[in-house]
């Protein structure tokens, strides 16, 4: 029988027990961090109340509460899918990364040509009565994807140019494909891609390798979509949407969108289709004050357009005011914050990589609807994580969550050379890769 040797190692407080053997070595995983768990709770319970106040407009006469009841099964879901990653080593799902990607790629061409029209665009399907986004599927399998290639291709002080190139011709791919019905996903989706190169200690000159790449595929791809553009003798920019034969193109839609955000939106202008939602969501903000009007005291829910989704915000500044819409602000700052104390201690290069790239797309989704609501980006629809009604966004950002978690459980954020050593031993050998910040890393 194989003479074993039981390691001991604290970590945040918890007794970590792992079992080292000739044949195999087992390292018990921590408990799941509380800093993460703590914020997603509470955003969960901001998105039962405040989804309540903006529902006004699809409360129907029969039940009041059936807009809540549908929200809470999807956050119920996201719970178990919360719960059930998180015991998940992360290795398996970055062994994964690849298949998930080429699936949520095959279901995102799918509903661009087959799918069916939400909001004046085509990006969704329904299987079983349930709607399903893809756009919001890739952005999770995509960043995954991209945390596997950048983690492998650590050198010392950053990322190889080949991992960069690789990286980034994923990330051209994907948004090529979201670009057809989804501009803001698609430079989300760039972002994403460009904070993880910088946190993975990328090179100026490799900087200006991937926005060569970027640019010159965001010029053909705009090449290709308005070279054949055609337009109805009575369309105005931005007020008609034009059918293709491969579903709808939303080209005027985008430039109208553009065009209005330049102009700006005046206190005299007429209220009309197009500047509806603009002008009912600043006159909510306005009306939150400081203090806000209290939870479920909204007056403009009951006008504003998509208040329950893409305009959440507007609602959370009105019923919680200035400082309100602050604290929820902090409350994904933290969720960052945590992710990057994590990802700076951890070992190996994938955990790190994935753990950050999940707070980033968490959080760069969450600034992007805010800068949407509060007019600093021209209007889109983007949902506000965790807390805008959608069901595949609930449950997308719920597995980044859980992703997170399996991180914070599994990967070793110690020096403790006996602990490294047995991570190491676990790992396949292409998941090996050391972090570049660790040399100076301290346990969390």
């Amino acid at each position: 029988m194989a003479d074993s040797i039981t390691i001991h190692e604290t970590i945040d407080g918890q007794e970590i027990g792992a079992k080292k053997s000739k044949a195999k070595s087992i390292i018990s995983p921590r408990k799941p961090d509380k800093y993460i768990w703590g914020i997603y709770i509470a955003l969960l319970v901001i998105s039962v109340i405040e989804l309540f106040s903006a529902s006004s407009t699809e409360v129907s006469s029969t039940n009041v509460y059936m807009p809540l009841i549908r929200h809470g099964i999807f956050l119920l879901l996201g719970l178990g899918i919360v719960l059930a990653i998180q015991n998940i080593h992360y290795k398996y799902i970055s062994h994964f990364a690849m298949l998930m990607a080429v699936i949520s790629l095959g279901l995102l061409l799918f509903s661009n040509f087959f799918g069916i029209e939400i909001n004046g665009a085509q990006r969704a399907f329904k299987i079983a009565g349930f709607t399903i986004q893809p756009a919001e599927i890739v952005k999770y399998t995509v960043v995954i994807l991209l945390a596997r290639i950048l983690g492998r291709e650590q050198k010392g002080g950053g990322i190889s140019t080949k991992g960069v190139v690789s990286a980034a011709l994923v990330a051209v791919v994907f948004a090529a494909c979201l670009w057809k019905n989804g501009l803001t996903n698609t430079l989300l989706l760039f972002m994403v891609s460009v904070a993880m190169f910088l946190i993975g200690g990328m090179k100026w000159s490799q900087f200006f390798i991937v926005m060569g790449i970027y640019i010159a595929c965001g010029g053909g791809l705009y090449m290709l979509k308005y070279q054949d553009e055609k337009v109805d003798e009575f369309d105005q920019i931005g007020k008609t949407e034009v059918v293709s034969s491969g579903g709808i193109d939303r080209t005027d839609t985008q430039k109208g969108r553009i065009k209005r955000f330049i102009e700006g939106v005046n206190p005299d202008d007429p209220i009309d289709d197009f500047n509806r939602q603009v002008i009912f969501s600043k006159i909510a903000q306005a009306n939150g004050g400081l203090f806000g009007q209290g939870p479920g005291n909204s007056r403009e829910s009951a006008r504003l357009p998509l208040a329950f989704s893409d305009y959440i915000y507007s609602i959370i500044v009105e019923d919680t005011g200035f400082v309100g819409g602050v604290v929820l602000l902090m409350l994904y700052m933290m969720l960052l914050a945590r992710a990057g104390r994590i990802a700076y201690n951890c070992y190996n290069a994938i955990p790190s990589f994935m753990i950050m790239g999940c707070a980033v797309l968490i959080v760069l989704q969450a600034l992007v609807h805010m800068a949407i609501v509060t007019g600093l980006f021209p209007v889109s629809g983007q949902p506000l994580p965790f807390i805008s009604k959608g069901g595949t966004s609930v449950l997308v950002m719920s597995a980044a969550i859980g992703t997170m978690l399996s991180v914070s459980r599994y990967a070793i954020t110690t020096k403790d050379k006996k602990m490294i050593k047995a991570e190491q031993k676990e790992l396949p050998e292409d998941m090996r890769t050391v972090n570049f910040s660790n040399v100076e890393s301290n346990p969390v």
